[in-house]
Order: C-alpha cells, then sequence, then structure tokens
C-alpha cells in the first residue's frame, strides 16, 4: 500500500532543509559590520575610526566580554598591523588598525574560561 501522503510529506521536509541549515548560520549585522559564525557563536566586525570593535552574540543574546582578550590582525594588501582587543562595555575593541573596504582580519580571542576563538572576516 502506498503512501503518498508520506511521500509527500518526506519531500517537502529534505526540500525545506537547506532554508533551516542556512537560518542557523546567519547573523544580522546590528551595528553595520561584517558578520561571521564560528564556534556556534555571531561575531560582528565594526570599522571605527581610531581602530575596530567586535561585537558577540549567542543566538541573537549578546554575549558578555568581561574576562575576554584577544588581538586583531588587519591585512591591508602588503601592509600588516596588529592591535590588542579589550573588552570596552558590550564589545572589544582593537585601537590604532585601520579596518577599510578590502581588509582581511583576523581576530584571535580568548574567552573568560580560557578557549580561543580565531574568526577571519572579509570586509567589503
Amino acid at each position: 500500500m502506498k503512501r503518498p501522503f508520506t511521500t509527500l510529506a518526506l519531500a517537502a521536509a529534505l526540500a525545506l532543509a537547506p532554508a533551516f541549515v542556512l537560518a542557523h548560520g546567519d547573523i544580522d549585522a546590528k551595528h553595520g559590520g561584517v558578520t561571521k559564525m564560528q564556534n556556534d557563536l555571531g561575531f560582528e566586525l565594526v570599522p571605527q575610526a581610531d581602530g575596530a570593535a567586535i561585537y558577540i552574540e549567542d543566538h541573537g543574546k549578546p554575549v558578555a566580554v568581561s574576562g575576554m582578550s584577544g588581538k586583531l590582525t588587519v591585512l591591508n594588501g602588503s601592509q600588516k598591523s596588529e592591535a590588542p582587543l579589550v573588552p570596552a562595555g558590550d564589545k572589544l575593541e582593537a585601537k590604532k588598525v585601520k579596518v577599510m573596504q578590502g581588509s582581511k582580519v583576523v581576530a584571535t580571542i580568548q574567552t573568560a574560561d580560557r578557549k580561543s576563538i580565531t574568526v577571519r572576516f572579509s570586509v567589503h
């Protein structure tokens, strides 16, 4: 006996599966920056006049950055600059680096519980 409803439901579920996978990996740019998912966390790199900021969220909720540290490495063509990432309110900040269109940025972040996370950004 054929079960057309079951077959149809399975086909629909398989067709929609990629949309659910993609939705899990998306993060909205809430601060006008470039976003990236890493280790089930969302990271947003925001260029600033005197450096850059990184906002971190877990399933849409801000992550407290107190106790975190790290380093931001910025490549602009053949020019390389680095700056420490330090907590500043609800974000991590790096001063005296220039993030602009075309920059490649690597953030190495150490969480408060000593886990290391590396996030790579391409600024468009």
